[in-house]
């Protein structure tokens, strides 16, 4: 039976390392797969996926207003998929979610999301908040603070270095985030959570 699935990490877990190597294991013995990453991403308007350890491939790009059940339905149908990866899932919408869930359970074919769970605030993404929600299988991939303990929060750095704790839910630099544990998170950010 097909599932949906979603990993969720805070920054620099390798949670895209982790996509590709899947995504490779099944293309090494012939199957298809289709990759998806957020349109946020595209800076010359074609779609892909890198880790920071080098691995990369193309993908599919999608937007707030995809219907990610009707642009799989049709790829499926030119060349049927073994399996649909998604990355960067937290900014899917909430629709788009239940669309792939529709995708494991209609066409039978498996989901796998990989994105993060919280913002720099603290608070669930909606993408990541509806899979909590509704995947069949929840997986943390771990990494860790600069403490060594498990880091399960990011932080955004401003220009001067300096943890922000206001601002846009999104701002794709990723330069400007860091992973930490939840005390350090706290002692950075100076407030708890509401």
């Amino acid at each position: 039976m097909a599932k949906l699935y979603f990993s969720y990490a805070a920054m620099n877990a390798g949670k895209s390392t982790i996509l590709l190597q899947a995504s490779y294991n099944y293309r090494e013995r012939g199957m298809h797969t289709l990759l998806f990453t957020s349109s946020l991403y595209a800076g010359d308007e074609s779609g892909h996926i890198s880790s920071r350890i080098g691995v990369h491939s193309q993908a599919e790009l999608y937007g707030a207003d995809d219907d990610l059940f009707a642009r799989i339905e049709a790829l499926h149908a030119a060349e049927p998929a073994a399996c649909v990866f998604v990355d960067e899932a937290q900014f899917l919408t909430p629709d788009q979610v239940w669309q792939l869930a529709r995708v494991a359970d209609r066409m039978k074919i498996p989901v796998l999301c990989y994105g993060l769970r919280t913002d720099f605030r603290g608070d669930l993404f909606p993408g990541s908040a509806t899979l909590l929600a509704i995947a069949d299988s929840l997986r943390e991939v771990r990494t860790i603070c600069h403490c060594g303990a498990k880091a399960t929060m990011v932080a955004r750095l401003d220009s001067h270095g300096d943890v922000a704790t206001e601002g846009a839910q999104v701002d794709i630099e990723k330069s400007v985030y860091v992973s930490l544990c939840r005390k350090h998170w706290e002692d950075e950010t100076g407030r708890w959570p509401v």
